[in-house]
């Protein structure tokens, strides 16, 4: 199996969308995608905490990126999918996975094809956005993965 090799000063993407904007994170911190799967609600946790998941014996929380934004909950659909990530919590990298309505590809983005994220007209929040990438005439959201789920306002991801 051949491998791709990549350049220095680009990084690999993995795409997803949330509504209809087109968002992607390093895929270095991709553990797998799933399919959905049952989730366990958790007492006394933050609304856009949905729950756990067993994963091969190991309980993972299950974050829904479109109530962290203020959007309504993401739907069960044929094309939404569970990303099993790791991020920096608490001094700790721990598993996570957080629900997208679907998950498309992995890009490969030339450093030179991202700008910092716009402070007005956001639709987003920009703490949450490291930057906009720009690939096959298409703008996309970078996310800062340990911004997104910081200490600060994560909650506990470790109860359950």
């Amino acid at each position: 199996m051949a491998t791709q090799a990549v350049a220095a000063d680009s990084v690999l993407y993995l795409t997803f969308r949330i509504e209809q904007e087109l968002l992607a994170f390093e895929v270095a911190r991709v553990r797998e995608v799933l399919d959905l799967c049952p989730i366990t609600r958790v007492p006394r946790t933050p609304e856009y905490m949905r729950g756990v998941i067993n994963l091969r014996g190991s309980v993972i929380p299950v974050l829904d990126l479109r109530l962290k934004f203020g959007l309504p909950k993401t739907a069960t659909t044929i094309d939404a999918r569970i990303v099993v990530i790791e991020i920096h919590y608490e001094g700790e990298m721990v598993l996570v996975g957080i629900l997208t309505d679907s998950v498309h590809d992995v890009i490969e983005i030339d450093s030179e094809h991202i700008n910092s994220s716009p402070q007005m007209g956001a639709r987003w929040r920009t703490e949450y956005v490291s930057g906009i990438g720009k690939f096959n005439d298409q703008f996309i959201l970078l996310l800062d993965l340990d911004r997104v789920f910081s200490s600060k306002d994560a909650g506990s991801l470790s109860e359950g």
